[in-house]
């Protein structure tokens, strides 16, 4: 998710916070150390079953601010010169993709300094398909988590906490992104949501749509939150409804572009 109109509107009003964030990161990078040993774990009693979470993406892909988020330009080919090659010009924040603390703070980590055993770790799905189905702009509340932990057993420490509200199965339709009238509409989680992962302990937070925060959002508190206080997050997840609620590995291969804020990731999960 990136708009840099949007943003700045609000970027005045979030700043403040950022103290705050910053006491609390220390504490959140502390309690996610233990989600490599975690993952090790789950991964010994995988069956071996690899479900991929990335869309292929082309210019055509969804994006937060409507501009193609690709661009493919040959220059190179193969009839001519016996191979081929493209030149690639991206936008961190487009496909399925990363969001880096650095993406909403100007001190954080970039996405190139991330902690790699936060990028291999258990794998928590919350389902909120049904209340998605009847509001656009649906959230993961903190009594989804609850009920989450009541069904399935204590959220690991360095975890990452997975949105599954059905909405990859609209990627190829304007209303991924939109209702017809042209308002944002798509679900997110909310901040007493996250607030809640952050004292849990979890590493990450991933969403099948365009953004972490819900479409209709006007101060965008999840990234303002979340991101500055050491934690990252993954957009455009796909294939949510081919794995379990709890007790699959992923692997969150993240681009390694010094000073990045986020980028193009191919993520994947066993089980």
């Amino acid at each position: 998710m990136c708009n840099a109109c949007i943003i700045e509107n609000v970027k005045s009003s979030m700043l403040s916070r950022r103290s705050l964030f910053r006491s609390s990161a220390a504490v959140g990078v502390a309690a996610m150390a233990a989600g490599l040993t975690t993952a090790k774990t789950a991964l010994a009693q995988s069956s071996g079953k690899v479900v991929d979470l990335t869309h292929a993406y082309d210019r055509n892909f969804p994006t937060f601010d409507g501009k193609p988020g690709i661009e493919m330009e040959k220059v190179v080919d193969f009839a001519k010169d016996g191979y081929t090659i493209y030149k690639l010009t991206i936008f961190e924040h487009t496909g399925t993709h990363i969001d880096a603390p650095l993406h909403f703070t100007a001190d954080g980590t970039s996405v190139a300094d991330l902690e790699p055993a936060n990028l291999v770790c258990p794998l928590c799905i919350i389902d909120i398909k049904a209340k998605a189905k009847d509001d656009g702009n649906a959230m993961v509340m903190k009594s989804d988590i609850e009920a989450w932990v009541s069904a399935n057993g204590e959220i690991p420490k360095g975890a990452c906490v997975a949105m599954n509200s059905g909405w990859a199965a609209k990627v190829a339709a304007p209303e991924y992104r939109n209702t017809p009238d042209g308002a944002f509409a798509f679900p997110g989680f909310s901040k007493e949501a996250t607030d809640l992962l952050t004292e849990i302990g979890a590493a990450s937070i991933g969403v099948d749509t365009l953004s972490l925060d819900p479409g209709n959002s006007k101060d965008f508190a999840v990234h303002y939150s979340w991101l500055p206080s050491g934690h990252y997050g993954i957009e455009n997840l796909a294939n949510l409804d081919s794995l379990p609620a709890k007790g699959a590995t992923i692997f969150v291969g993240a681009p390694k572009h010094k000073a990045g804020t986020g980028g193009p990731a191919r993520v994947m999960a066993m089980v």
